[in-house]
């Protein structure tokens, strides 16, 4: 993977970037320590319509359909600059806890996609257990798809060939493991330290202990 902040090439398991020092404690700092309750879909940039909503869902729901074992999620907001948007991205994936998943899906397969309408820029964050089926240059693929229909603001048909470029690459992979078993274990054999996915763990569980819940629907 790439740090969220220095953007250079680290292992899945490290605790920090070993170039700028980066860590889920840095993350926190910027964007809070707590455990975030959440939907899939969050509009805290209030640009979608109840019909935009039903599209995204669809799209979404489509995927989890197909591979049961994935599940994607939609924030959209301004957390700032670029740098910060991979950032946040990388700690909503660790600190939220989807209330509309399945309590036995992890956010270790989880795929949020961020976008943050007034820089007119978007990420895609995945967790350690797709690192066999997705790699950057498929997720900037996927964000090519709806960055002609974002510029023109039309932000729903954007998320929408991006959600649709994602199935595709999915299934082909899904298709590609099943038949290649093998080449899929050697591309990610999990150890003792790969349990602990990116710079820290990502959440495991939908439950959260009584102590830590939030009240807020976003960070």
């Amino acid at each position: 993977m790439k740090c969220p902040r220095c953007v250079q090439r680290i292992h899945r398991a490290a605790a920090a970037c070993p170039h700028c020092g980066f860590s889920i404690v840095d993350a926190d700092k910027r964007f809070g320590g707590k455990v975030v309750q959440l939907r899939k879909l969050i509009d805290n940039a209030g640009i979608l319509r109840r019909t935009d909503r039903e599209r995204l869902t669809e799209a979404m729901e489509r995927i989890s359909r197909r591979l049961p074992q994935v599940f994607v999620a939609i924030y959209t907001g301004t957390p700032g600059e670029l740098s910060d948007l991979r950032q946040f991205g990388f700690w909503l994936l660790n600190r939220g806890v989807f209330m509309d998943v399945p309590a036995d899906k992890s956010n270790a397969a989880g795929i949020l996609i961020t976008i943050d309408p007034r820089s007119k820029a978007a990420g895609i964050t995945f967790g350690y257990l797709l690192d066999p089926f997705l790699d950057e240059s498929n997720t900037f693929e996927c964000l090519l798809r709806g960055h002609p229909y974002w510029l023109e603001q039309r932000y729903t048909d954007g998320l929408v060939r991006t959600l649709a470029h994602l199935e595709t690459i999915l299934c082909k992979r899904s298709r590609h493991a099943l038949r290649h078993p093998r080449a899929f274990q050697r591309k990610w054999q999990p150890s003792a330290a790969q349990a602990q996915p990116a710079l820290a763990p990502v959440g495991q569980s939908r439950h959260l202990p009584e102590k830590k819940k939030t009240t807020g629907g976003s960070p």
